[in-house]
């Protein structure tokens, strides 16, 4: 019987370096989407997903996620005092979205190096990698809800997949693969930016993984590769060659918040879902073209 996926890693310990200077003393995945941080997004998807706990894999200068998903006394004594309920209860739920374990990353640059430091959290149980910066909106299900699923259909670690056009080919590792049902796809190989004319098809691999405990080994035996740095995707590739890897074609919609211009086009949608912005946020955009 499958073990419940309950853990998800959530890596934080990037510069930012895109998003200098606001980035300078300021984590990127605390940017704000509206009136929430893109982190709290992200863990929010997890925690709708079915997952417990959250382990977030910082560095020295990401001490303000850490005193987000924490209790502030202080300010919850203040607005119970201005008899601000709504923003009382609010900033209370956070705290108790689910279990946190932070983690300090160890080791060589790339994403493969934080996921390997969490290992003793972890233990023999499957987990979920979710990517600081990058929150799914909309879909049938939450993202990792539909990952998990074809994960307890077949028993074997599963990617996101996302369909992208040509442009979308230049810019991420898509993924060569069969349709095997529903949503889900055998994966054969993962090959990074092809460009359209090389693609072997319009499913890119984003950030998302239902992983099994045996990446471990695969990480810890894997060697630099690109920029000298660990990538996950290399320890994937060589776990392929023991079982099968599988994608889920995801239906939610994806947001780019490496870039200045994904951030802002998030800002604006979903901004544009909120009655009390709606019509004064939509009032303003015509007036600027």
């Amino acid at each position: 019987m499958l073990k419940k996926v309950r853990k998800a890693i959530i890596p934080i310990a990037g510069y930012g370096t895109r998003f200098l200077p606001a980035t300078k003393a300021m984590p990127k995945e605390m940017l704000p989407v509206v009136d929430k941080p893109i982190l709290q997004y992200v863990v929010e998807e997890a925690v709708a997903s079915g997952i417990e706990d959250i382990i977030i894999i910082t560095n020295y200068n990401k001490r303000a996620a850490e005193d987000h998903f924490d209790r502030l006394p202080e300010l919850e004594w203040w607005l119970e005092k201005q008899g601000k309920q709504a923003e009382l209860a609010e900033i209370k739920k956070i705290a108790n979205l689910a279990n946190f374990a932070y983690v300090r990353q160890k080791g060589p640059y790339g994403n493969g190096t934080p996921v390997l430091n969490a290992k003793h959290l972890i233990g023999d149980e499957p987990f979920a990698v979710l990517w600081g910066d990058e929150p799914f909106v909309g879909g049938a299900k939450p993202r990792l809800k539909e990952l998990i699923e074809v994960y307890e259909q077949y028993g074997h670690p599963v990617l996101t997949a996302y369909e992208v056009d040509d442009e979308g080919t230049k810019r991420y590792g898509i993924i060569d693969a069969k349709p095997v049902s529903g949503q889900a796809y055998e994966v054969k190989a993962i090959v990074e930016k092809p460009g359209p004319q090389n693609a072997p098809s319009r499913l890119a691999s984003l950030g998302g993984y239902v992983l099994t405990p045996d990446i471990f080994n695969e990480l810890e035996q894997t060697t630099p590769g690109r920029g000298g740095e660990i990538w996950l995707v290399d320890a994937l590739a060589k776990l392929m060659k023991h079982h099968p890897l599988y994608a889920c074609l995801v239906s939610g919609t994806y947001y780019d918040m490496g870039s200045k211009l994904g951030w802002l086009k998030a800002n604006v949608a979903w901004a544009l879902e909120r009655p009390e912005l709606k019509e004064p946020l939509r009032e303003f955009l015509k007036s600027q073209l």
